[in-house]
């Protein structure tokens, strides 16, 4: 069997393509200096392991013999995992985005032996077709304007990196430190405007969950009580939870549904939407006390669990959307096939009438439930949604509600034992810094909330795996572990979504440690990251900075790093007093503000971290034993704007007042705003007079 330079790399997006007959190099200087000796341009592949399109241009054009003497012939092909170098990803995505209006992946670009991009597009097909043309006649005409446009290929690849980088930095020139609330207020009526009220989400197909606009808004509720603000985001919760994106019998979520219904899924599972889709599902059962929404909380952080937790304790990236129909034909995957089912299928797992009682309450249908298929992938077969309701379903069968739960919860084990039989997706194994940040926030969150040890424990083994095992001597971070390999230089979204996850697991567990670890991440993540103008850089990686230093500021399917570090920045000086954090905070919010005031949608965490910002600041310490009874209070309560101590020893090297707090040996809860502490609460009726 044929194989290419990438049979040496660990990613596995890079080991799918390590046979190909396309001769690929991974990203790095001897593609670079071949592209140079050879005069040939470099074509320059980037997607990631769960990509649907990936695999399809994959089969059709990287495993095709004849396509893949062109590319070798004409250019130097060069393979990147975009979640192993997000800098490169985001640097080469601009491009595309600004040359043909569009992105996504695979995506593909043609770059100088400079490596500056001349030509650039996403998904090619072999021939000519869905109005795209083929992927050999775009490699013919490439080829031929490198031969015989040189100079023109150069000027215009030249003018359009420089215009690039001057969007790309960001600017404090003229802006303020602090966001009005009328920013909030136009971001929340644009958020309004565009809610779809019959089916939850925003917008029409294909709706992604965007967490990070149900952090704003459930903050914007928070303080100015605005009402459609909940509304807005319990209504897509409970849509999402009711619909086929929702995994019914596994718990956790797909990447996206391609309806307005939140019915037919895209059904890839990726690590950091099942964080922050725990994460929202927690904070509005905080609010509401909708058990539903804790369910569907509780689900996600067990399924994460299950299936996506290491031996060591960190957490796997992600689960394909494709899967084989059955173990002989292993190339030969289809979307979904994990996941669907056929009602034969059912029928002979359950018997007639818990059969029966499955499919009134999911939806199920004898030839199918899904009537738009372009791709023929789901014909015969039921996509699992809550048709009707478990009241509905008991009442419509005549039986009691006791009966009914019991009866098709047996069911749901049924299915769920048989479908683990099932050649199962494919599991991209590699464990990155940044998301499994955003997962210990989760799983801290998940502990505090519902008051499950379990979830505290995964929080800290996880924790302890990325500080043991992806840091270096020198403090600074790794991005990628995989199959025994930590490498990689990490970044700013490993960073920040670190310190996040590290201080939401000190406010779940009071253990010091993890304060101080986020400390001096903080203090390392500046010193590598920080722009004296204000903000971070996305990488302090030589080959990305050379090309083009960004600042994220963009929350998409991730939150921004540079939200998210305002908020740490923010956090810990309300925490440590430290005002170099404040002015890093000030300066950083200054450079995003022309941003913010222009489209504040697109940058809804950064408002998040805003409102901490504008709300009314308070502290609570927690001295003393910790009355389990009263630190759940607290645990419990929707109140992010908040800070949560508990006044050990070390906490007074930062927190002098908190030294008078910690004697005695009952618990006293002391409520601190603007500088000035209430009396203490030092029984569970006090806390709630005070709370209240």
């Amino acid at each position: 069997m044929h194989s290419n330079r990438l049979i040496h790399e660990k990613s596995p997006y890079l080991q799918q393509h390590a046979h190909n007959p396309v001769d690929w190099y991974p990203w790095g200087p001897e593609a670079f200096e071949k592209s140079r000796v050879e005069d040939k341009p470099i074509f320059l592949s980037i997607g990631y392991s769960t990509c649907h399109w990936c695999h399809v241009m994959e089969r059709e054009s990287f495993e095709n013999e004849e396509i893949a003497a062109l590319v070798n012939k004409w250019f130097v092909p060069v393979k990147v995992d975009r979640e192993e170098r997000p800098d490169i990803d985001r640097i080469y995505m601009s491009y595309v985005q600004a040359t043909t209006g569009s992105g996504g992946w695979p995506m593909s670009v043609w770059l100088t032996p400079e490596l500056k991009p001349f030509v650039g597009g996403t998904y090619f097909p072999p021939e000519n077709r869905y109005g795209r043309a083929g992927f050999p006649l775009v490699l013919e005409r490439v080829a031929e304007a490198w031969k015989n446009d040189r100079e023109k290929i150069l000027q215009s690849s030249a003018a359009m990196m420089d215009q690039l980088r001057l969007q790309a930095g960001g600017s404090a020139e003229g802006g303020k430190d602090r966001v009005a609330a009328t920013v909030f207020d136009e971001a929340f009526q644009q958020f309004r405007r565009a809610f779809d009220s019959e089916r939850g989400g925003f917008g029409s197909a294909p709706k992604f969950p965007r967490p990070s606009v149900y952090n704003f808004l459930l903050r914007y509720w928070k303080r100015t009580g605005q009402e459609a603000a909940l509304d807005m985001v319990v209504e897509t919760l409970l849509a999402m939870e009711r619909g086929g994106m929702h995994d019914q019998l596994g718990g956790g979520f797909h990447r996206y549904s391609v309806d307005e219904y939140w019915f037919v899924p895209h059904f890839e599972k990726m690590l950091y939407d099942q964080a922050q889709l725990a994460i929202s599902y927690l904070e509005a059962f905080q609010i509401t006390q909708n058990s539903t929404l804790a369910l569907a909380a509780q689900r996600v952080l067990d399924y994460v669990m299950r299936d996506m937790t290491a031996a060591g304790g960190g957490f796997y990236s992600a689960e394909d959307a494709d899967s084989a129909e059955d173990g002989t034909r292993p190339k030969d995957k289809s979307e979904g096939a994990f996941y669907i089912w056929a009602w034969p299928e059912i029928q002979a797992l359950l018997g007639l009438e818990r059969a029966e009682w499955f499919r009134y309450r999911y939806g199920v249908e004898p030839d199918g439930n899904v009537m738009n298929d372009p791709h023929t992938e789901f014909t015969g077969r039921n996509i699992l949604f809550q048709a009707h309701t478990l009241e509905e379903t008991a009442s419509h069968f005549g039986v009691s509600a006791v009966e009914f739960v019991t009866g098709i919860a047996e069911a749901e084990r049924v299915l769920f034992d048989a479908r683990a039989l099932r050649p199962r997706p494919h599991l991209d194994n590699k464990i990155l810094t940044s998301w499994n940040g955003l997962m210990i926030s989760a799983f801290a969150k998940g502990a505090a909330v519902l008051n499950e040890p379990k979830y505290a424990l995964a929080a800290v083994q996880a924790a302890d795996f990325l500080l043991e095992t992806l840091r270096l001597k020198d403090g600074s971070l790794l991005r990628r572990y995989c199959d025994g390999d930590a490498a990689i230089a990490g970044m700013l979204d490993d960073y920040a979504f670190l310190v996040q996850g590290l201080i939401d697991l000190y406010e779940a567990t009071f253990n010091f440690r993890y304060l101080r670890e986020a400390i001096a991440l903080t203090d390392q993540q500046r010193s590598l990251l920080e722009d004296e103008a204000g903000g971070f850089f996305t990488s302090s990686q030589e080959d990305a900075a050379r090309l083009m230093r960004t600042k994220d500021d963009y929350d998409g399917a991730e939150p921004s790093g540079n939200a998210v570090a305002l908020s740490n920045l923010l956090r810990l000086a309300r925490i440590t007093g430290n005002v170099s954090y404040e002015r890093a905070a000030r300066k950083l919010i200054a450079v995003f503000h022309k941003g913010l005031t222009q489209s504040a949608t697109g940058m809804p965490q950064m408002l998040a971290s805003c409102e901490f910002d504008i709300a009314p600041q308070r502290e609570i310490v927690v001295a003393g034993n910790g009355s389990d009874e009263m630190v759940r209070t607290l645990r419990a309560q929707f109140d992010p704007n908040r800070i949560l101590l508990y006044a050990a020893p070390e906490l007074a090297e930062y927190q002098p007042a908190t030294r008078q707090m910690a004697g005695g040996g009952g618990t006293a809860v002391y409520i601190c705003e603007n500088y000035t502490c209430r009396k203490p609460a030092t029984n569970q009726e006090e806390l709630l007079q005070l709370l209240r």
